[in-house]
């Protein structure tokens, strides 16, 4: 975890629960600044730099890689607080907070997810469901053919444009492709881990906490399928349809995803405003 991807909540008052953030494939803890501010110093907000992005090294052990073992760190996260926590997730982010919440519902307080990538549910979902895995699928392996052949900047292309559209990655700043490159050899294995991932659609209606379930207007075939197969299933659930916005919505409206996503985790704690915090000297 990087120091900058911890914010501390000066004066959190200890009967508000802890917020845990977790962050979209190619990215890092610090995506979800914004949110620190939207929900104020009120709430701790932990954001972990997720395998292979960020500080955090990639995988580097022999065995098969599982969502489980991303979820793993987040379950300690989970397990050393002394009370529930809410949990925000995007994109692949999104799916290990799935999963760390089918291991732990008990201990969640709310869930807030922008098109979580949980692949292995549209085997569930008919035609429509089989159309989007074999496309998501098909964009997966090209992936990993280029990874394959060390060709990491083709690789990376096809990674951001299939995720922000076409030509994104040839308009982007030198800085952000350095990163991305550097990830995207962890690209592959996270897409196997999606589709391994072995529980079912219905097995989240045990996830009985306020969940809000975000998506873009404009979001791909297989992340929208999914987000209104979360929301047919999960008792407590509300979904909301992001104007304007494709999957990266975290990034091109970060004000008003972060806004909705505090406004939920206050419902959730039973609030109508931030509390008012007093000055620290």
């Amino acid at each position: 975890m990087s120091k900058a991807a911890l914010l501390p909540g000066i004066g959190a008052p200890d009967k508000l629960a802890p917020v845990i953030a977790l962050h979209c494939s190619g990215s890092a803890g610090r995506q979800w600044n914004r949110l620190a501010l939207a929900l104020g110093d009120c709430f701790t907000l932990t954001a972990p730099d997720l395998i292979g992005s960020g500080a955090t090294p990639h995988w580097s052990s022999e065995g098969h890689f599982t969502l489980a073992d991303e979820a793993a760190r987040i379950i300690e996260i989970i397990d050393a607080r002394d009370g529930p926590v809410h949990l925000v997730g995007h994109s692949y982010g999104g799916a290990v907070a799935l999963h760390a919440a089918h291991a732990r519902p008990a201990r969640i307080a709310s869930m807030a997810l922008y098109e979580p990538c949980a692949f292995h549910v549209l085997r569930s979902l008919g035609p429509d469901g089989r159309i989007a895995l074999e496309e998501i699928e098909s964009t997966a392996g090209k992936i990993a053919h280029d990874v394959t052949d060390g060709d990491c900047n083709a690789a990376a292309a096809r990674f951001v444009d299939y995720w922000n559209g076409v030509g994104t990655w040839a308009g982007m700043k030198p800085e952000y492709r350095a990163d991305l490159l550097r990830y995207v050899p962890n690209a592959p294995r996270e897409f196997r881990a999606l589709f391994d991932e072995p529980t079912p659609l219905a097995a989240y209606r045990r996830l009985a906490c306020p969940v809000l379930l975000m998506r873009g207007e404009l979001a791909p075939m297989p992340t929208a399928l999914i987000a209104h197969a979360l929301f047919s299933v999960m008792p407590s659930a509300a979904i909301e349809t992001i104007p304007g916005a494709g999957h990266m919505g975290p990034f091109s409206h970060t004000e008003l995803v972060s806004e909705k996503i505090a406004a939920h985790v206050l419902r959730a704690a039973g609030l109508e405003r931030l509390p008012d915090v007093p000055a620290v000297a």
